[in-house]
């Protein structure tokens, strides 16, 4: 049976949150790994591009905040995923530039970037929708 609070949380919130928190936690491993790891981590990264990997790396910690947030149920949660998904397609959008200049990169960055530029816009939205219109 679901608690009191698990029902006001509702599903989509109870998912987004862990999807967030989970998210962020493996970003931060994996952003990590290439940014404090051994030459093994950077060598299997390929052609990474700095500027992204520090930039999910850091977002790794918002993310885990987020998800934290909309755990609790707060409002600024809501803010604060959305300033995720802005600030995720904007540097989006600064490595579309450099990979259209011809710059090395790997393929797996453009797919993890639309990943999580799609995710967090869909946290926003369901944050947005549940928490922030709610009464």
């Amino acid at each position: 049976m679901m608690s009191a609070q698990c029902r006001k949380r509702g599903f989509w919130i109870w998912a987004s949150s862990l999807i967030g928190i989970a998210f962020g936690l493996l970003t931060i491993k994996e952003g990590g790994g290439v940014l404090f790891g051994d030459g093994v981590a950077r060598a299997a990264a390929g052609n990474y591009v700095p500027f992204v990997v520090w930039f999910n790396f850091l977002a790794g910690f918002a993310y885990v905040i987020a998800g934290a947030g909309l755990w609790a149920l707060q409002r600024w949660a809501v803010w604060l995923s959305i300033l995720i998904a802005g600030a995720t397609a904007v540097t989006f959008l600064a490595f579309a530039v450099l990979v259209f200049s011809g710059s090395a990169h790997e393929l797996r960055t453009v797919l993890a970037m639309t990943l999580r530029t799609l995710v967090w816009a869909a946290i926003g939205w369901v944050a947005y929708r549940a928490l922030w219109r709610s009464p």
